[in-house]
């Protein structure tokens, strides 16, 4: 996974520069939001179980990074970015529920503990 979320910021990186530094602001509200996404990207299965669910969640995770790159590769204007990242954040962000959801009807919890 990390190769491709270095490869994407690489691809936005080269687009930033091309495109100036107003659009390159304009971009980061949405680069923001599935930079969060990505930092909620599970690393280990809910409760140490590695099952079906698990795995295809790791692998929807890396077709969401690779869609990405694709998308970022083939932008033409600054609404295609904005499309690139917000269908990356919601796809980031549908898999991980999904996969809680799963999980939780098998009677395993997903917890997240805040510290403020």
């Amino acid at each position: 996974m990390p190769k491709l979320i270095a490869k994407t910021a690489i691809a936005v990186a080269a687009l930033a520069a091309v495109s100036g530094n107003a659009i390159a602001a304009d971009i980061l509200l949405e680069e923001r939001i599935a930079r969060e996404e990505e930092s909620r990207i599970l690393t280990s299965p809910i409760a140490g179980i590695q099952n079906r669910f698990w795995f295809d969640y790791l692998g929807d995770v890396v077709e969401a990074q690779e869609e990405l790159v694709s998308d970022l590769n083939r932008a033409s204007d600054l609404e295609d970015l904005r499309d690139a990242w917000e269908e990356y954040a919601s796809e980031l962000r549908g898999e991980r529920e999904h996969y809680i959801e799963e999980m939780a009807e098998r009677g395993y919890r997903h917890y997240t503990i805040t510290v403020e």
